[in-house]
């Protein structure tokens, strides 16, 4: 609508030192002579709007002119900044964009300025180190279809390996840590779960709109429970112990996990941890990440299935074509 555009352009404006008449067309989908309309009736709206011409022209509004803060202080405000980053560092969303702009209208270049050095000492980016792209492409999509409650299709490759197609009726995205889940009905399970968005591949929103359903409780124990079904019923305290040389890695995962019962620090450096992990496959090849820098104190049944999988990978590297050695490849570095 016309008058939704002409309060997202004032607050544009207010936002930024000046803008150009082809930056605004791009941004709101016009053409440039709509633009120029509308930089007309804002005029005549009383909007001190002043016009530059030639290279690096475009148009501003006067400096004496700027919305009130109202209720915001400034340090709100820059709170508030640096979380809408964040939130757009991971979305592709233009309501972020307006909302940012909008910001920017309640404060005074002097303001900015302070508030755009401020914001340098905090930065909040979710995204994984070397992605993003295609997750942004995932939420966009699955955001739409929720809007519209479309039924989606995509493959979908569990914890176990396992790939099955799915079609499912999306009703909420999450974010826990920096990993996106979507938490629906599935139909092929005729339950409800929650999808890691980086096991889905293919995904495909159709024409097939749905009625939502009641979700079973609240959503809080919905959405753990969809990590696995029955998953929380199947956990087991196990023990480590994390060598001098890893003890930063434990550090590093468990240090604010609540799955920890207790951490010990030991004579040699090394730390033992009682912890309380899901009874799954990958378990095992979790803890043989670590190599010889983690030992499975107990259970013994998790130690033994620790050894057997050890076993198999350096028979699967005794059988090779070529014997390996420090002149094939990977040769010791200090």
């Amino acid at each position: 609508m016309k008058l939704d555009r002409l309060l997202a352009i004032t607050m544009l404006m207010l936002g930024r030192k000046r803008v150009g008449a082809k930056e605004l067309s791009e941004r709101f989908e016009v053409s440039l002579r709509t633009v120029y309309r509308d930089m007309e009736t804002l005029s005549l709206a009383g909007i001190p709007i002043i016009s530059y011409a030639g290279e690096g022209g475009g148009y501003e509004i006067m400096e004496s002119y700027r919305l009130e803060r109202q209720f915001l202080t400034l340090e709100e405000l820059q709170a508030l900044v640096v979380a809408l980053k964040g939130i757009s560092s991971t979305l592709d969303d233009r309501d972020v964009s307006r909302l940012l702009d909008k910001v920017g209208a309640m404060l005074s270049s002097a303001d900015r300025e302070r508030i755009g050095g401020a914001a340098e000492e905090m930065v909040i980016d979710i995204n994984p180190w070397g992605g993003g792209a295609q997750e942004k492409a995932k939420v966009a999509s699955l955001r739409q279809a929720i809007r519209d409650r479309r039924v989606v299709r995509f493959g979908y490759t569990d914890a176990g390996g396992q790939r099955t197609e799915r079609r499912c009726e999306p009703v909420r995205l999450v974010l826990k840590g920096y990993i996106w889940y979507m938490y629906g009905f599935c139909r092929t399970r005729q339950d409800w779960r929650l999808f890691r968005l980086s096991r889905v591949r293919g995904l495909e929103a159709g024409a097939e709109a749905f009625e939502r359903r009641e979700e079973p409780g609240g959503t809080e124990p919905l959405l753990w429970s969809g990590l696995g079904k029955d998953e929380t019923q199947r956990l087991k305290v196990i023990t480590l112990r994390f060598e001098r040389g890893t003890r930063v890695w434990a550090e590093d995962y468990f240090g604010t996990n609540d799955s920890v019962l207790r951490t010990e620090e030991q004579p040699d450096g090394a730390l033992l941890v009682e912890t309380r992990q899901p009874d799954e496959p990958w378990l095992v090849h979790w803890l043989l990440r670590f190599g010889t820098g983690a030992r499975v104190l107990s259970p013994p049944e998790l130690a033994a299935a620790v050894r057997t999988e050890a076993e198999a990978v350096a028979r699967m590297y005794a059988s090779a074509d070529r014997p390996l050695s420090a002149e094939a490849g990977y040769a010791r570095r200090e």
